[in-house]
This record gives structure tokens, sequence and C-alpha cells, in this order.
């Protein structure tokens, strides 16, 4: 696979020089010059979120969502432990409310923590991945910040239909997850019963 990429790379990079050069390199300062600004407008609103997320966390925001979120957490990852049921709590809690920094390395404990020994997944790590994928988010602000920085009238439009899709999005992956667990689950065939009369030395 890195030998295609080389390729490829090679390939554009001897096309760019030798068919048209003067057009290649002033869209590669342009291109240079349009990332460097966009990462200066987001650093900018991630510099104000964050600032109002901290305030959240602070006020006991984020520990009342957790509280609330516990018992669903409790009834969807069955057999787990407290820490662990606390971890994909505090990982759900940080995703809803767009700390994404915050929710991975406590989604990797989490992770972790659920693993059985095997080389395989259990069910429990399945759904816990599906919810992070869909991951229903209060405020998308890394969205929000790139349409804003591109100039967007309005960027804030897109947090009912981001919440929305998000909360079907999850809701249909729990449930697929957990129909599929159960049919699994049914078809695990179960030991054979002993003989009557039999011994077993």
């Amino acid at each position: 696979m890195n030998g295609v990429f080389f390729v490829m790379m090679f390939s554009s990079l001897v096309m760019t020089i030798f068919v048209s050069p003067s057009q290649a390199f002033p869209a590669m300062i342009d291109g240079a010059s349009g990332a460097i600004a966009l990462s200066l407008k987001l650093c900018a609103i991630y510099a104000i979120w964050l600032s109002v997320l901290d305030i959240m966390n602070k006020v006991g925001m984020s520990k009342a969502l957790g509280r609330a979120c516990s018992p669903l957490t409790r009834k969807l990852f069955k057999g787990e432990d407290g820490e662990t049921l606390d971890l994909i709590t505090l990982n759900f809690t940080a995703n809803f409310l767009g700390m994404g920094g915050a929710a991975t390395p406590l989604g990797i404990k989490a992770m972790e923590r659920m693993q059985d020994g095997t080389p395989r997944a259990t069910d429990n790590m399945i759904l816990f991945l599906v919810i992070n994928a869909t991951s229903i988010q209060l405020i998308p602000a890394t969205v929000v910040g790139l349409r804003a920085a591109a100039g967007s009238a309005s960027p804030g439009d897109i947090i009912l239909p981001s919440l929305l899709a998000t909360s079907v999005a999850t809701v249909v992956g729990v449930a697929i997850v957990k129909a599929l667990s159960a049919k699994k689950t049914r078809k695990k065939p179960s030991p054979p019963a002993p003989l009557k009369g039999a011994r077993f030395e």
C-alpha cells in the first residue's frame, strides 16, 4: 500500500513540475496561507468554546449529566464493574458536551477494562464503539467552527439537524448491536447434559 501511495505522490509531483508549474506553485502558496488562516480562526473559536465548557464543568453541569446518564449506562452495559461504568458515563458526557479531547482517553481506558482476555471484541466493546461513532453532541463545535471560518451567515444552524441526525443514528446503532448480540446468544450451543448413571474418573 505504501508503494501505491508513493507512485501516486511521485506522479503528481512530476506532472506538477513539468506540466503546469506556473499554476501549481501559486496554488500551493494560496493553500498554505488558507490553511494557516483557517487554523487561527478555529483556535479562536475553540478557545471560547473550551472556556464555556470549563465553566460548565466547574459549576457541576458535567457531573449532573453524568448522574443522569448513569442508569441508562448500567442498563446498556450489563456485566461491567462500577469503575468501567463511570468511565463510560464520563466519556458519553464529554462527547455530548463537545469535549472530544477529554472523551478520547476516557474511552480508551473504558475499552481496556472491557476486554475479556481474548483477541475478539466483546459485545459491550462493540456497543461502546458504535455509540462513540454516532456520538450524540449537544453542540458540534468543530462543524460550527468550520462554518464560521468559511464565512457562514449563521454557523449555528447545523446544531439542531446534527443533534437529530446523531440521535437517530445512535438509537438505530444500539438497536442493531443489541439485536445481533441477542441473536448470537440464542445460537450459542449449550453444553451437553451428562448421561444418567455415567461415572467420570
